[in-house]
Parts: structure tokens; C-alpha cells; sequence
């Protein structure tokens, strides 16, 4: 149970702080989008598909208002919460502790069953028994 606590604050912690770091390192900054970024590649591909603006509420605009921003606090609320499900999730998967294998059976036993036979006698076959009348 503990495991699970502390995947699910792990996984929450880690889904918060990644998103400026993910989204500054592709490009999208404080200060606007980085040139000969990722970023900015969306961005020239938006405007020419757009002719020739961005529109509100695209992904390059969404992306770019979270870069200079960041995340609302409902925004932040809900990201964590996912994370915290996540890592929660991630550490119930790992078993705990193995069972040990069984026991084997004494070394006296093995060796009187492998010394038994396992074939069946031959039965005589049928008709070659004496009817008396």
C-alpha cells in the first residue's frame, strides 16, 4: 500500500513539473517561441495551412500561451491528479515479495518411485480360458 502512495505522489509531482520543461525544451519559452525550434516548424506549418496566421485556439496557439504562462490551476489539478493515477498505478504492477519454491520430496521417496514398475502385466488373451460344462 505504501508503494502505491508514494508512485501516486511521484507520478503527480513528475506530470506537474514536466510540462514547462517538456514544452521549453521543444521550444515553446517565456518569451515566445524559440527560432530553428521545433516550435517553430509547428508554427510556420500552421500559418501556411492557415494562410497565413496562426488561429486562436490551435495547438501552436494553446501550446504557446502554456510556454509564456504556464498551466492554470485547474489545468495543474487535473494534470497532477492523471499523473498521481498513473504512478499510483505503476506502483501497484511490481509483486511485493516471491513465494520460495516448494519443497522437493526426501531423496529416499524418488528413488523407491523410480525403482517401481509402471507397466501393467499382460492379460491373457480372451478365449484361451477352460469353459467346463
Amino acid at each position: 500500500m505504501q508503494r502505491v502512495a508514494v508512485g501516486a505522489v511521484l507520478g503527480g509531482a513528475a506530470a506537474v513539473a514536466a510540462v514547462p520543461v517538456v514544452l521549453g525544451a521543444v521550444g515553446f519559452t517565456g518569451a515566445g517561441i524559440a527560432a530553428s525550434s521545433l516550435a517553430a516548424k509547428m508554427m510556420s506549418a500552421a500559418a501556411v495551412a492557415n494562410g497565413g496566421g496562426v488561429a486562436a485556439g490551435s495547438l501552436v496557439a494553446t501550446l504557446q500561451s502554456v510556454g509564456a504562462a504556464g498551466l492554470s490551476m485547474s489545468s495543474n489539478i487535473l494534470l497532477g491528479s492523471v499523473g498521481a493515477a498513473f504512478g499510483g498505478w505503476l506502483g501497484s504492477s511490481k509483486k511485493s515479495t516471491s513465494s520460495p519454491p516448494p519443497e522437493e520430496p526426501e531423496a529416499e521417496e524418488k528413488e523407491a518411485e523410480e525403482n517401481e514398475s509402471q507397466v501393467e502385466p499382460p492379460k491373457p488373451p480372451v478365449g484361451s480360458e477352460k469353459h467346463e460344462k
